[in-house]
């Protein structure tokens, strides 16, 4: 049986069950962190008793738009994967995306379920710089992965400045509250 990465360009009908193993790995890079920050945002009384900003966005949004900015990760990361040609190359991605994993990762814990905003704004900066190591480390190996991870940047850049206000809003946080 032949490889294909993509099952509509494979004339071999047992192509359709086979996926190559970037692909899984970059769907289960979105859905694990999808899944996790779903999982660990509790919408619940802590949060919203908060002060939050006019400008926030309403909560249902957050979901869409962390779902289309993983999607869209999860396609540039193989695209970029399809695009390195060398072991070294292939070994940049998987550093860049797994540090992003983990970056990406820890925010949630740290604002909702530590109900530490303060914690959460240190870490989105080695979330911010995490993406924008993304968006700059995929270029040499596609530019529209590289294009693709924008959105996430947008989104990020958002989402800390939320983070910042919604810290100055209600600090202090921990025993000291």
């Amino acid at each position: 049986m032949p490889h294909c990465t993509i099952a509509l360009d494979c004339a071999d009908p047992h192509c359709f069950l086979m996926v190559s193993t970037p692909v899984i790995a970059a769907i289960a890079w979105a859905v694990i962190l999808g899944g996790a920050g779903g999982l660990l945002t509790k919408i619940g009384p802590w949060y919203r008793n908060l002060k939050k900003p006019s400008w926030q966005p309403p909560d249902w949004l957050f979901g869409p738009a962390w779902t289309t900015i993983l999607g869209l990760g999860a396609w540039a990361a193989v695209l970029a994967w399809n695009g390195a040609t060398t072991d070294a190359g292939r070994m940049a991605i998987i550093v860049l995306f797994g540090t992003n994993f983990v970056c990406h990762f820890f925010w949630s814990p740290l604002f909702f379920k530590l109900q530490r905003p303060d914690w959460a704004l240190i870490e989105v900066v080695f979330l911010w710089a995490s993406v924008l190591a993304l968006c700059i480390g995929l270029r040499p190996y596609s530019m529209l992965a590289s294009w693709l991870i924008v959105p996430y940047l947008v989104w990020v850049s958002f989402a800390a400045l939320l983070n910042i206000r919604i810290v100055q809003l209600n600090r202090p946080f921990g025993a000291a509250r």
